[in-house]
């Protein structure tokens, strides 16, 4: 039997936990390094769709003791009026059509469950953490990584996972990645609410009456391409989740984020003057409001260079549209893992990365198009999504289906079996959870 790889992984966040979770089940060393203490988590809350979800239970992880909040349904109106424009229940059969409920997750509770099925008890050796550790540059032949400290850090595998401001792109591609000026939405205020500040206002009272909203996603939009906002609970229900979205000529010449950056509620009042006043009193209950330029980053040629990888927001950052930013980086950490398991050689290294692009990256690519724009306006941008795949979703079935009925570790398997051994099998005690990480099949009828 080969002996297990020595990999590093540069970067602890959704993409490389979820690979360090996948690699290490597959018998491999794997070591993280992270620039940050990871005292201060970027974020507040995130969508954990069914095609992350199915192996995150699979893997152990407990949505309970992570606070999750299972979506029951998406809420559109008239920002203007309120007027509701649709309302869609999802509930249990979303669980019984793509196999694993939609969740609502609070960013630092998601991180905190996948670090520990990264470096805690489980199948394989656990992953060791690196913290305050930072990397200048990549040499993908050998492969290693440079410290700040000018240490260098040989292993056979590399894959970065470090994030939209990655230079192991620039190692990769042999130039940068640029990002292109947003026409449609250019900025996103992001922000908490605790729903206690809600409820004990009778100014705001209205937002969750009677319960009407737990579990569901509401988006307020003014037309087809006016300012929108999106809000859904996290933690249990008791925090509300605002990304809010507009367009800013004062931002027209921003060229890289900062989602640190805080301004003052003013700036988010003043982008939303034509909703309705008793929306505008729900946003006027933010206290701390993040406000970044929304940058997009066009898909790569290619995510690999000799033996350096790229994976999560360094391949294929995503703007917010869609949903699909975290899910995209746990299905790279899933398929990476797989691709990796019952390797015979490590000469084999080329081909099994080769064949972990093969089974992410038109898909990520086209997400990535997808999610320029909302699903009502997918004719602005369907050419492009076509140069990656044959079928382009359009109405809110065929989106979730494209997104969340994706069955990751079925279709990295068959690759596997394809093109490298007719017999393979996932490693015992890769998946323990009490869940199946495959989709339904067949899927179960709405």
């Amino acid at each position: 039997m080969t002996p297990p790889l020595d990999i590093i992984i540069v970067g602890a966040g959704i993409a490389g936990l979820s690979a360090a979770i996948s690699l290490r089940r597959a018998g491999h060393c794997v070591r993280i390094l992270e620039r940050s203490s990871l005292g201060n988590e970027v974020g507040a809350a995130i969508n954990v769709c069914p095609n992350a979800s199915r192996a995150l239970l699979a893997w152990g992880l407990d949505p309970v003791a992570s606070r999750f909040v299972e979506v029951r349904g998406i809420f559109t109106a008239v920002g203007a009026t309120l007027e509701p424009i649709i309302d869609s229940p999802l509930g249990p059969w979303v669980r019984g059509l793509y196999g694993a409920p939609l969740y609502f997750a609070h960013r630092v509770d998601l991180h905190e469950a996948l670090k520990k099925l990264a470096t805690g008890e489980g199948p394989g050796q656990p992953a060791g953490l690196q913290l305050e550790t930072t990397v200048v540059s990549y040499d993908p032949k050998t492969p290693s990584v440079t410290l700040s400290s000018g240490q260098v850090l040989e292993a056979d595998l590399v894959i970065a996972a470090d994030g939209i401001h990655s230079i192991a792109v620039e190692t990769v591609l042999g130039h940068t990645n640029p990002p292109q000026p947003q026409e449609l939405y250019n900025g996103c205020f992001r922000f908490l609410i605790p729903a206690a500040d809600l409820d004990s206002d009778p100014g705001t009272s209205w937002w969750n009456k009677d319960g009407e909203r737990t579990g569901k996603m509401s988006i307020y939009m003014n037309g087809k391409t006016g300012n929108r906002c999106v809000s859904y609970p996290c933690r249990d229900g008791e925090l509300w989740n605002f990304v809010c979205m507009f367009h800013d000529d004062e931002l027209a010449s921003a060229t890289k984020e900062d989602w640190h950056a805080p301004v003052d509620k003013s700036h988010l009042l003043r982008a939303f003057p034509d909703f309705n006043p008793s929306l505008r009193a729900v946003l006027n209950k933010a206290t701390e409001v993040k406000r970044w330029p929304l940058l997009y980053r066009a898909p790569v040629p290619t995510w690999t260079r000799d033996k350096l990888i790229i994976i999560g927001d360094a391949a294929h950052p995503m703007l917010p549209h869609q949903g699909q930013g975290g899910a995209q980086g746990i299905e790279d950490g899933i398929a990476i893992g797989i691709a990796f398991s019952g390797l015979r050689s490590p000469l084999e290294i080329p081909q099994r990365l080769a064949m972990f692009e093969k089974a992410r990256r038109d898909r990520a690519s086209a997400i990535q198009i997808l999610s320029n724009a909302g699903q009502e306006q997918v004719d602005i941008i369907q050419k492009e999504v076509e140069k990656y795949v044959g079928f382009v979703p359009k109405t809110p079935q065929e989106f979730s289906h494209f997104n969340w009925g994706h069955d990751i570790v079925r279709s990295t398997e068959e690759l596997l079996r394809k093109e490298v051994d007719p017999d393979f099998q996932l490693p015992e005690g890769f998946f323990q959870g009490e869940s199946s990480p495959y989709m339904p099949s067949p899927p179960l009828k709405e």
